[in-house]
C-alpha cells in the first residue's frame, strides 16, 4: 500500500480519496477550506493537512481533483504547493479537466524538480467517483504511468494511458464534446415528443434500445421530465471545459460547430439562473423558450 496525499474533497475528489483509505492506502488530504478534510478525517479516518505542500511530504503519489488551471497551478506550484514538498522520484495525478497549455507547463516544471506529472482527467459524474466506477484518460511518461495506474483503478472501472503529457486532457475535450451533443439532442427529442403529445417515459423506453440509446438518456431522461436539474456536473464547469475545447480547436484547425452552438445554449442556462443546475439542463433551456 501507498503513502498518498489528496488535494481537493469536492464532490468527485471526497468519495476518489474515500475510496483510497479503504483500499488501505495511508491517505492525507488537504482542502481548502479545512472543515470539508475535518469532515472527511472524521468519516474515513487517515489525516490532513494545512497546506498542500504538507500533505505531500513523503507521499509517493499526490493525486489532485480542483477547479481550473489556476487552481492547479496555486496546488502544484504556489508558495506552499505540493511540488515544493514532493520527494524526487513522486508522481503528481492531476484529475482535474484543465488546458493541456497548463498540463504541459506543470509537466516540465515537475521535471526540474524530479517529480513525474500524470494528467488523468476523469469522467463519470459524482456516481461515478461515488461507486469507484470513473474512466480515466491519461497521458504523461509510461514508467510513471505504470506506477500510478494501480492506484487509481480503486476508484476506476477503466484507467488508460492515451499517450504522452497532455494526450489525457485532449481526450476529455473529445468527452466533453460529445457529451454536449448527446445532451442537447435528448433534449431535443424529449422536447420533440412534449410538443407532439407523445408520452416521453414511453417514447425514451422504446428509443432507448435501438441507435438512439446513450448513458444520458438512460439515466437522465426521468430526471429531465420532473424538471430536476441537480444531478451531477454543473454548467457552470461544463461551459469552462467547453471553452477549453474550442481554445484547443482554435489551435488544433478543428471544426467544432455543434459544440460552439451548444456552448451558447448554456450560456443562456446560465442567463435563467442555472449555472448549478447540471447539464442535462439544456431541456429546461428549450421549455423556457415556449
Amino acid at each position: 500500500m501507498a503513502k498518498v496525499a489528496f488535494l481537493g474533497l469536492g464532490v468527485m475528489g471526497y468519495p476518489m480519496a474515500g475510496h483510497l483509505q479503504a483500499a488501505g492506502h495511508d491517505v492525507t488530504v488537504y482542502n481548502r477550506t479545512a472543515a470539508k478534510a475535518e469532515a472527511w478525517v472524521a468519516e474515513h479516518g487517515g489525516t490532513m493537512a494545512a497546506t498542500p505542500q504538507e500533505a505531500a511530504h513523503g507521499a509517493a503519489l499526490v493525486m489532485a481533483c480542483v477547479g481550473n488551471d489556476d487552481d492547479l497551478r496555486m496546488v502544484c506550484t504556489g508558495e506552499e504547493g505540493a511540488f515544493h514538498g514532493m520527494d524526487a522520484g513522486a508522481i503528481f495525478v492531476d484529475h482535474t479537466t484543465v488546458s493541456a497549455k497548463v498540463t504541459t507547463e506543470l509537466y516540465e516544471a515537475g521535471k526540474a524538480h524530479g517529480i513525474a506529472f500524470v494528467d488523468a482527467p476523469i469522467s463519470g459524474g459524482q456516481a461515478g467517483a461515488e461507486n469507484g466506477v470513473l474512466s480515466i484518460m491519461c497521458g504523461g511518461d509510461q514508467a510513471a504511468y505504470d506506477t500510478a495506474e494501480p492506484v487509481m483503478q480503486v476508484y476506476s472501472k477503466i484507467c488508460r494511458r492515451i499517450g504522452d503529457s497532455g494526450a489525457g486532457q485532449m481526450t476529455k475535450m473529445c468527452n466533453q464534446i460529445a457529451i454536449a451533443g448527446l445532451v442537447q439532442g435528448l433534449s431535443e427529442a424529449l422536447h420533440f415528443a412534449e410538443k407532439a403529445g407523445l408520452d416521453g417515459r414511453a417514447v425514451v423506453e422504446v428509443i432507448s434500445q435501438g441507435a438512439a440509446g446513450s448513458w444520458q438518456m438512460v439515466n437522465r431522461h426521468e430526471t429531465m421530465l420532473q424538471d430536476h436539474f441537480d444531478y451531477g456536473f454543473a454548467v457552470d464547469w461544463m461551459r469552462k471545459d467547453l471553452g477549453i475545447c474550442l481554445d484547443a480547436a482554435n489551435e488544433t484547425g478543428a471544426s467544432l460547430p455543434v459544440t460552439a452552438l451548444v456552448d451558447q445554449f448554456y450560456k443562456d442556462v446560465q442567463k435563467l439562473g442555472g449555472g448549478r443546475w447540471d447539464t442535462s439542463s439544456l431541456f429546461k433551456r428549450l421549455r423556457a423558450l415556449d
